[in-house]
């Protein structure tokens, strides 16, 4: 396995839920964090409790210029990203029915476009590098069609398709890409359901912790350089799909 100790690694959505403990379980492993999301109180306290090498940018990423921002930012701070870990996202689900018409553009922004503009400026640092990850967390929804999640599981699936030729187009440049998709996970994703008076996924099953996809993570990062861990996909015990 490759000790990460020291490489700079990038972690988008870290204020909560899954992202932080993906940030958690990176920054055990000895990395210097830079923790990404909305919530600047949120990721003062997280970078406090880590302590260590770790930097704080509060930024909407569905903001267009949000990903260049994020660059910059980076190499201001540690000259180079070793690590980009794309997990900020949002779920809106609905029926064509039923879903909310507004929702559709900031879905797009947050859980394809940011994520696809932050990859394709990361990778082209990386490779003029020689070196780098680049982790893209989807979801089993991507391959799930089912009603009222056309939207989400459709970015998802679209987001999947991007990662696997950014991959292929990356191969042999030292740079390496894949994704995790996690299954139900209890985290603050449901609060937009739960809020509309819907049930949450996540309480028709024993959902996965968050810890157990920053573990996905960090196994695919971990890994020595002739190894590229595409795809990893993490279910719920409970989950039949």
């Amino acid at each position: 396995m490759t000790d990460i100790s020291g490489k700079v690694a990038v972690v988008t959505g870290a204020s909560a839920g899954i992202g932080e403990a993906i940030a958690r379980n990176l920054a055990e492993a000895g990395a210097k964090l830079v923790l990404v999301a909305r919530r600047r109180e949120r990721l003062e306290a997280l970078a406090r409790e880590l302590g260590g090498d770790t930097a704080v940018l509060a930024v909407d990423l569905a903001e267009e210029d949000a990903p260049e921002r994020m660059l910059a930012f980076v190499e201001k701070h540690f000259g180079r990203a070793d690590i980009l870990v794309n997990n900020a996202g949002m779920l809106r689900v609905g029926t064509f029915e039923t879903f909310d018409l507004a929702e559709v553009r900031p879905t797009i922004a947050l859980n394809y476009e940011s994520i696809v503009r932050s990859s394709i400026l990361f990778a082209r640092t990386m490779k003029a590098a020689g070196s780098g990850q680049i982790v893209n967390i989807s979801s089993i929804g991507a391959g799930i069609t089912t009603a009222g999640t056309g939207i989400y599981g459709g970015l998802k699936r679209a987001l999947e398709s991007f990662t696997d030729v950014l991959r292929i187009e990356l191969a042999g440049s030292g740079v390496r890409v894949g994704l995790v998709a996690p299954g139900t996970t209890g985290t603050e994703i449901f609060d937009d359901m739960k809020a509309h008076g819907q049930p949450g996924w996540d309480e028709f099953i024993p959902a996965l912790e968050p810890e157990d996809v920053a573990r996905a993570v960090r196994f695919i990062v971990e890994q020595p350089p002739r190894a590229n861990m595409a795809r990893v996909h993490v279910y719920s015990a409970s989950e039949g799909f």
